[in-house]
């Protein structure tokens, strides 16, 4: 091995979710293991958005242990609609609520993106994206309700699935909104050093 050579780095995804798992693998990165941060994810008094879920995906990669010649990417996203931060709806009557207040509106997707690597230094970035739903019916409310997709999901929704078809426009990251902006991985995963597909 050349004297300026180093092992490549490893991959550790500090996430549970499939979702981010399967992006990472359409930019062709799998990671050498998976490790689910335990977490508090309340938000702070008076916390903007952009700002929680950058704490919070700096956090996740900060509660993963991370072995020397590992890289840890977590990631966090939100749905915002000015201020106020939708997260995973409580139940049914919850989930009720954030659609219809999505509905017809405008509404910001953040993502954040952190990665740490044998500097331990928190590499982050955040994708904001923006969503305009259609307006819903009574009617599709409880349809999107009764089809159980939305549980689970910030702001109640999966762009992935049946809510793509509320969505009027978009300006952003789609990638960004499902759970992990591609752009930005790929960019803070090559300044750590992790060699992609």
């Amino acid at each position: 091995m050349p004297l300026n050579s180093s092992p490549t780095p490893q991959l550790v995804l500090a996430s549970s979710s499939p979702r981010r798992l399967s992006l990472l693998a359409q930019i062709g990165i799998v990671p050498a293991r998976i490790a689910a941060p335990d977490i508090d994810e309340a938000t702070h008094a008076a916390e903007l958005p952009r700002d929680y879920v950058l704490r919070i995906a700096v956090q996740k990669a900060l509660a993963v242990p991370r072995a020397p010649g590992e890289v840890v990417l977590a990631g966090d996203t939100t749905v915002a609609v000015g201020r106020r931060i939708l997260a995973k709806p409580d139940d049914a009557a919850d989930l009720r609520r954030m659609l219809m207040l999505l509905s017809g509106r405008r509404h910001h997707v953040f993502s954040a993106i952190c990665v740490i690597g044998d500097d331990a230094k928190p590499r982050t970035r955040v994708s904001d994206t923006i969503v305009t739903f259609k307006r819903l019916s009574a009617a599709e409310i409880a349809a999107y309700i009764a089809s159980g997709e939305g549980m689970g999901k910030a702001g109640g929704y999966a762009i992935q699935g049946r809510a793509e078809g509320f969505v009027r426009f978009l300006s952003g990251s789609y990638s960004g909104v499902v759970g992990l902006p591609l752009f930005e991985a790929r960019a803070l995963l090559e300044s750590a050093g992790v060699r992609l597909g």
